[in-house]
């Protein structure tokens, strides 16, 4: 946790335990579970940038709990829960440093029949796709994502309010969230593109990421609107906030990128389709800053639309496809304001996705594997793995991680010399 990070949660567990004391609830004992997990990652590939052959050397303690409690307090009438989880790293990759993540703490209650609060540091999630995300403009850990760890690290904590309610006909979640950036490559674990240099960079990289000021004006909103008609469950999406990659340029002498102020649209539909399910889903992103597209240093506004379908196909297989367009808008002013050494974004971008998941042996092993692939970009991402449950408290798994593609400068090709192997090794208890 940064030092910014850690104040912020001091202020939390404060009002959440001033809270959940008011006149004097009743605590039931806490159970303790969690996990031991060691994780190591090999380079396919010599990567001069970095000029290392590991991507993970860590081992990792998770351990959550969650206090229930009743009796008359500050909001709710009869129960609320306190839930608590976090991680502890011990990280070969930067010479056996230690660190730990806070990764919930947040106290549940429910303030009336028609509606549910959740206020403290928590994990959210929506929208419909899979490792595709359009109005899901919560923060994701990237690096976690190329690098090897278990999925539930792609999706990071906010520090949030989120209300529930559930009138007649209609539920709506409303969350009121501290911004908090996508965790993305930046030269030392992982190379990556950096404009300012023109090609891949690893530890040479100096850019600055200049982050949001942790004031009331820049709170981050975002709003669902869901019902379930038929089978078919409905959405509606709204967010105000900021972007979650530094996309934009704030000061390009001083290498500083900053991340652009975003308003996003959306909707959804999601329920059964020719045998298996199938979803829709579309977004229009707005970038104030630049409404008319003809700043060269702010990102254009877009459009994305994808379309999913997931089917079981028997005897523990199944099968799982996508497709994502993009648009970015006004792009004849954003082409005639590019200088002659700018690079050059396309219109257009296309990507599809398969996912492939088999069950064997009872059910112990799992095998998956998901492939990333831009017609556009001419680049992709192979994500294969195998885990197999031991026992019930012990897993194995071996994962493949090859991102690829012709050019430097596209989502997946600018990844290129990431490519590992990562074994981990789990007890739960």
């Amino acid at each position: 946790m940064t030092q910014d990070t850690r104040g912020k949660t001091g202020v939390l567990l404060s009002a959440l335990f001033a809270m959940s004391f008011l006149s004097s609830p009743v605590f039931s004992a806490p159970a303790i579970h969690g996990f031991l997990e060691t994780a190591i990652g090999a380079r396919l590939e010599r990567d001069d940038t970095k000029g290392d052959d590991l991507d993970l050397a860590e081992a990792r303690a998770q351990l959550k709990t969650s206090y229930y409690f009743e009796g008359d307090h500050f909001l709710a009438q009869k129960s609320g829960v306190l839930n608590a989880k976090g991680d502890f790293l011990l990280d070969g990759y930067y010479a056996g440093k230690t660190s730990a993540d806070l990764r919930e703490l947040n106290l549940s209650l429910t303030p009336a029949s028609f509606m549910d609060m959740k206020i403290g540091r928590q994990v959210l999630t929506w929208g419909t796709g899979d490792y595709l995300f359009i109005n899901d403009l919560f923060p994701k850990d990237y690096v976690s994502f190329f690098s090897g760890r278990d999925d539930e690290y792609l999706k990071k904590p906010s520090d949030a309010m989120r209300l529930s309610f559930f009138p007649s006909g209609m539920n709506l979640d409303a969350a009121a969230m501290i911004f908090e950036p996508n965790t993305t490559a930046k030269g030392d674990r992982l190379s990556f593109y950096d404009s300012f240099q023109g090609r891949i960079a690893g530890v040479d990289s100096d850019r600055r990421l200049v982050e949001p000021a942790n004031t009331p004006e820049d709170l981050e909103y975002a709003l669902r609107a869901y019902r379930t008609v038929g089978s078919h469950e409905w959405a509606a999406y709204v967010f105000r906030g900021f972007d979650k990659n530094p996309t934009s340029y704030k000061n390009e002498l001083a290498r500083e990128l900053y991340y652009r102020r975003l308003d996003v649209y959306g909707a959804s539909v999601r329920g059964p389709f020719a045998s298996g399910i199938g979803n829709i889903e579309a977004g229009y992103q707005r970038s104030p800053e630049d409404a008319s597209g003809g700043n060269r240093l702010i990102e254009n506004s877009a459009i994305k639309m994808m379309a999913g379908y997931d089917k079981d196909l028997g005897q523990d297989l199944r099968l799982g496809l996508q497709y994502l367009y993009e648009r970015r808008l006004n792009y004849a002013d954003y082409a005639a304001a590019l200088l002659p050494a700018d690079l050059i974004f396309d219109e257009h971008r296309h990507v599809l996705t398969q996912r492939l998941t088999k069950l064997l042996w009872d059910q112990r092993l799992t095998l998956s594997l998901f492939n990333f692939f831009s017609l556009s970009d001419k680049d992709g991402y192979v994500r294969a793995s195998a885990g197999y449950k031991v026992s019930d408290a012990w897993e194995v798994t071996l994962g493949l991680h090859a991102p690829w593609g012709e050019e430097d400068t596209t989502e997946f090709g600018q990844m290129k010399q990431d490519r590992s192997v990562v074994l981990r090794t789990r007890f739960s208890f």
